[in-house]
């Protein structure tokens, strides 16, 4: 294979990227200048090594703490619960919530062998447990992706929280169903913030 090929073949591995795009963009950087390849080439390289999981909410950072995490602005008392670093992103880009975000690397899946064990809950527990030094949490707002999947994960949370006195909610109806936050409008995801529906009682 020449390196045309090899790149084709590399870069139609990425998610939504078929082949045709994945020659788009290796004939693009055919044309690029050096200095924009060059610099492009040590972002990449540089990626797996300079980052690194928050160690409060779990999203990809550069340091310890996130910039949320770390912005004694937000609101403390309400968290809302991810599946993907890249859904923390996705409903920041709304600008309607202000509260902080708990990612737990995936959802509860038997069929892949994924149970409650291999995601970040122990960690949202251990957040919810009042120490002298932090905010109580008053609401967990439940992200999950509108699949089986995500529903599963849902319920389970609900289950396990059903005894506190923290509300639990979850994004209102409007994203569709086996759909992705990722692929959802800024509008239709603010719609689904703001009305979001508790299934747990206040205290």
């Amino acid at each position: 294979m020449t390196i045309i090929d090899q790149l084709i073949h590399g870069f139609s591995r990425l998610p939504g990227v078929g082949k045709k795009s994945a020659g788009r963009i290796v004939y693009f950087l055919l044309k690029a200048d050096t200095e924009y390849l060059n610099t492009l080439a040590d972002l990449i390289k540089r990626l797996k090594p300079s980052i690194r999981t928050c160690m409060v909410c779990g999203t990809y950072t550069e340091s310890e703490l996130c910039n949320i995490c770390s912005d004694s602005g937000r609101d403390s008392e309400h968290i809302c619960v991810v599946e993907e670093s890249k859904d923390v992103q996705t409903i920041e880009s709304t600008g309607v919530f202000n509260g902080k975000y708990h990612v737990l690397g995936g959802v509860i899946s038997p069929i892949d062998g994924v149970g409650p064990e291999d995601l970040s809950i122990r960690k949202l527990l251990a957040r919810l447990t009042p120490n002298s030094n932090d905010v109580e949490v008053k609401e967990i707002i439940i992200a999950t992706n509108p699949t089986i999947e995500g529903d599963t994960t849902a319920l389970y949370l609900v289950n396990l929280l059903k005894n506190s006195d923290i509300v639990v909610s979850r994004l209102a109806l409007g994203l569709p169903v086996g759909g992705d936050l990722e692929y959802a409008d800024k509008l239709t995801l603010s719609r689904s913030l703001n009305g979001r529906t508790k299934l747990s009682k206040d205290g």
